[in-house]
C-alpha cells in the first residue's frame, strides 16, 4: 500500500505544526533495573493527526504508550520533562484523575484482544462498565449505547453479541469489540498498538477503513505502533522510526518511505518484499538487536550499519533536522564525509 491509496498524509502533518497539541511529549524517559527502555523520546501530536510509531521488537514502542496511558508495570521508572494531555500534566496527575481520564479523553487499542478482554465477562458487560465509569447514565442506557457502538463498528446483530463472551469471537470482530470499546467515550487521544496484528489482510483493510471513518468523525489524534510498513504508509501522517529506546528518524510519512535519511530505516523499508516480481532472496538487517543493559557507546546502529565508519564507534549523532521538518540521527547528515560512500 502506498500512503496515496488512503491518506493524503501531508494535510495533517502541516496542520498540525500551526495548531495546540493534543498531546505534548518531551525527554520521556522509561527503565527497569537501570536500563532505559525508552530513552530520551520527544514528540507532540494535534488533534486529528495520526502519528505511526515504528520499529522492531524491543525498541521501545509499546511502553511509550503504556507511559502515555500511565500503566506501566510496578517496577517501571517513568520521567519527563513535560508529559501533557490538552495542556493538563500526566506527570503529576492522581491516580484517580488518571482512571477519569483512561477511557474518557484517553483510548487504548490493546495489542492482542483476546487477553485484553476479560473471558469471563461478557461483551455487553465490559462496554457498558466503560460508558458507566465516564458517562454516569443508567444500566439501561448504557446497554443501549453499547448496542450502538458495536452497530458503528460493523458487528452484525450486535443485540445479541452484547451477550456472548469474547471466545465466541473471531479475530476480528473481537479487534473490533476493543475498537467500540476504546472510542464509545469519543476520547480525544486514540492509542492503537498493533491493532491488526494477527489479523488476515482483508481484515486488516477493514479494521483501518473503519478507524479512519471514526477519527474523521470524532477529530481525535492518533498513536499508531506497528511494525507493519505498509499499514504505517497508508495510514498516517507522520512516523517515527525508533530503535532501542530512542528515534532515529522523525518525519512526514511520504517523506520517510520515499526519502529515507537513516540507514536504519533504509534497511527496514529494503526488507520489504515486493510486490511486482518474483524476488528468491529477501534483504535483512544483518545482526540483532542489542540488549538495553549492553548498549554500544556510540551510534546505537552502529553495529548493524553498512555506511558505519570508525568515528561511529564513538561519537552519538543527534536528530538533527535536515529540511522540511525531516529529522534523522545519523553522522551523514551532520555533513561528515564517509570516503567512497554516497551521501
Amino acid at each position: 500500500m502506498q500512503a496515496s491509496d488512503v491518506r493524503n498524509t501531508g494535510d495533517a502533518a502541516e496542520n498540525s505544526a500551526i495548531s495546540e497539541p493534543l498531546l505534548e511529549v518531551e525527554d520521556l524517559r522509561v527503565s527497569f533495573n537501570g536500563a532505559n527502555v525508552v530513552d530520551g523520546l520527544s514528540f507532540t501530536l494535534s488533534a486529528g493527526e495520526i502519528l505511526g510509531i515504528v520499529g522492531e521488537s524491543g525498541s521501545g514502542k509499546s511502553m511509550t504508550a503504556l507511559s502515555v496511558m500511565r500503566l506501566l508495570p510496578q517496577n517501571g521508572l517513568l520521567s519527563a520533562k513535560r508529559l501533557k494531555l490538552n495542556g493538563e500534566d500526566l506527570l503529576s496527575a492522581s491516580d484517580g484523575r488518571l482512571e477519569e481520564l483512561r477511557g474518557a479523553s484517553i483510548g487504548m487499542i490493546f495489542q492482542e484482544p483476546m487477553t485484553a478482554l476479560n473471558p469471563v465477562l461478557t461483551i455487553g458487560g465490559q462496554i457498558m462498565e466503560t460508558v458507566r465509569r465516564h458517562m454516569n447514565v443508567s444500566r439501561r442506557e448504557a446497554r443501549e449505547r453499547g448496542i450502538e457502538a458495536l452497530r458503528r463498528v460493523g458487528i452484525p446483530s450486535p443485540e445479541q453479541r452484547m451477550d456472548d463472551y469474547p471466545h465466541r469471537l473471531s479475530g476480528g470482530m473481537r479487534q473490533r469489540v476493543m475498537i467500540a470499546m476504546a472510542l464509545i467515550c469519543r476520547p480525544k487521544l486514540l492509542i492503537a498498538d498493533e491493532p491488526t496484528t494477527a489479523l488476515d489482510v482483508t481484515v486488516q483493510a477493514q479494521i483501518l477503513d473503519l478507524m479512519l471513518d471514526l477519527q474523521a468523525e470524532y477529530k481525535m489524534g492518533i498513536i499508531l505502533i506497528s511494525h507493519d510498513l505498509g499499514v504505517v504508509s497508508a495510514f498516517t501522517d507522520r512516523v517515527l522510526i525508533m530503535y532501542v529506546g530512542q528515534v532515529l528518524e522523525d518525519a512526514r510519512a511520504d517523506a520517510v518511505f520515499t526519502h529515507p535519511l537513516h540507514p536504519y530505516t533504509e534497511g527496514l523499508l529494503a526488507s520489504i518484499p515486493p510486490v511486482d516480481r518474483d524476488q528468491e532472496h529477501l534483504q535483512t538487517i544483518r545482526g540483532t538487536v542489542p540488549p538495553v543493559f549492553d548498549l554500544p557507546p556510540g551510534c546505537r546502529f552502529e553495529p548493524r550499519c553498512g555506511y558505519a565508519r570508525p568515528i561511529c564507534a564513538t561519537a552519538v549523532p543527534d536528530l538533527i533536522d535536515c529540511g522540511g521538518g525531516h529529522r534523522a540521527a545519523c553522522i551523514r547528515n551532520t555533513g561528515y564525509q564517509f570516503p567512497g560512500v554516497g551521501q
